[in-house]
């Protein structure tokens, strides 16, 4: 053991290189190739081109899903913002039969943020010869804000000018453009339950006056949904309260969890159900058209992956002379078969690599690209007389992302298998023999 004053040696930094596996050495060597001969260059021409290609699909794939995943929540969001993420009914569309004990037994979930009961009847509106069907929705304006996002996108607070006794109704844009109505104007409800008479059976009708209008940014519910006081509503359905309990949760993903945890708490013969389960063939669609992308998009880096066969065969190939040498030193087959698995994972680790940054890279900024793009171009991508969602979206998310790098890496380990093992089973004496 050297004493209090010795000093350590410096690190020979030729026995550090030393250390380093000769397999990755000349893998590395093999993959940038160098500018020594004329075939050198071109084999790393061909490296570089698959790198170059891998990238780009990569890179293509995080950005294709996390736009489609930034339209996705736009969507989502617009729906959530009329549609709550839970809804407890009473059977048969009857009123609850105790409605304090279920907010009660609700809200005392720790995932509620807010609960607020409501009345769902289908019904028409008419004014003049123009008659649309409709969902009716009855609210209790003061507790409506806290189970969605469209009480406060209402403009001139027309959720408080529905009133008990009023008979006031809020309609969405599209369906007041249907029937050619304004803020102001009288329309005539008509509900199914009527009087029975020898005649047949009479609807009731209601006048009612228009005292607001909304815009979701969904045509669904733009075009159907007419919001009236629950009060009112329960008057003219002829029901003794509310029908059903309107549940915001903290994460809108947690929907069926939570969904499933309050049928085992709620009292009474309720149904439950959760924002997925009512749109589950919007969902269902969207989740087909990501999954198609993947698949073709996944098509173009197997593609890019697969030309490092080709330039591993050349590769093998060209350095037969190389191996053979290396062989009679002492080089067992598997470390031979090593240098060339170390030369294809380099291509696919760096063109997976470089893809991760590009599509990151445009996938965070496409709010500021895709502007610019149109700047340049002149040009609008999703013109706002068109579209309701008029920008580009972008959500990329880690479930997308890891399994598009590990997809990647993993067909460029497989494209290696074959050439690898091609150079290992290279006889030296037959490869020596013409040198």
């Amino acid at each position: 053991m050297p004493g209090a004053g010795a000093t350590i040696p410096p690190r020979d930094p030729f026995s550090t290189l030393m250390q380093i596996p000769y397999e990755l050495i000349l893998g590395w060597r093999y993959t940038r190739a160098g500018r020594a001969t004329r075939r050198n260059g071109f084999i790393s021409f061909i490296s570089g081109v698959s790198m170059l290609g891998i990238a780009l699909g990569v890179g293509a794939l995080i950005i294709v899903l996390s736009v489609m995943n930034g339209f996705q929540k736009e969507v989502r969001d617009r729906m959530l913002g009329v549609v709550s993420h839970i809804e407890i009914h009473a059977q048969g569309g009857a009123a609850l039969p105790d409605l304090n004990r279920t907010l009660e037994e609700v809200r005392a979930h720790p995932e509620v943020v807010g609960a607020a009961p409501f009345i769902a009847a289908q019904a028409l509106l008419a004014r003049g010869e123009d008659m649309k069907g409709v969902l009716v929705r009855g609210i209790d304006p003061a507790l409506e804000p806290a189970v969605t996002d469209l009480a406060g996108e209402l403009k001139n607070n027309a959720l408080k000018r529905l009133a008990p006794g009023g008979f006031g109704v809020v309609l969405g844009v599209d369906l007041a453009r249907s029937l050619g109505v304004r803020e102001g104007d009288p329309v005539t409800l008509i509900a199914p339950s009527g009087q029975v008479t020898p005649a047949g059976v009479l609807p009731r009708l209601k006048q009612m006056t228009v005292v607001g209008l909304f815009s979701s940014g969904h045509y669904e519910y733009d075009s159907a949904l007419a919001l009236v006081h629950q009060d009112d509503a329960a008057r003219i359905f002829r029901l003794e309260g509310p029908t059903g309990v309107r549940v915001k949760l903290r994460d809108l993903h947690q929907a069926r969890t939570v969904a499933g945890q309050l049928a085992g708490r709620l009292s009474g013969d309720l149904l439950i159900r959760d924002w997925t389960r009512q749109n589950r063939t919007w969902f269902a669609a969207v989740q087909l058209e990501k999954r198609m992308m993947f698949i073709i998009l996944t098509l173009i880096v197997a593609v890019a992956a697969f030309n490092l066969v080709s330039t591993l065969v050349m590769t093998v190939t060209d350095k037969r002379a190389d191996i053979a040498i290396l062989r009679t030193l002492g080089a067992s087959p598997g470390s031979i078969m090593g240098v060339f698995v170390v030369q294809g994972a380099m291509v696919g680790v760096i063109g997976t690599l470089a893809g991760l940054l590009l599509g990151l890279g445009v996938a965070f900024n496409i709010d500021v690209i895709v502007p610019a793009l149109e700047r340049l171009f002149h040009a609008s991508f999703l013109p706002k007389d068109i579209y309701l969602i008029s920008h580009m979206p972008s959500d990329p998310q880690r479930a997308d992302i890891v399994p598009v790098a590990v997809i990647s890496l993993a067909l460029a380990f497989l494209a290696t298998i074959y050439p690898s093992w091609r150079a290992s089973r290279v006889n030296p004496a037959e490869a020596l023999r013409y040198e």
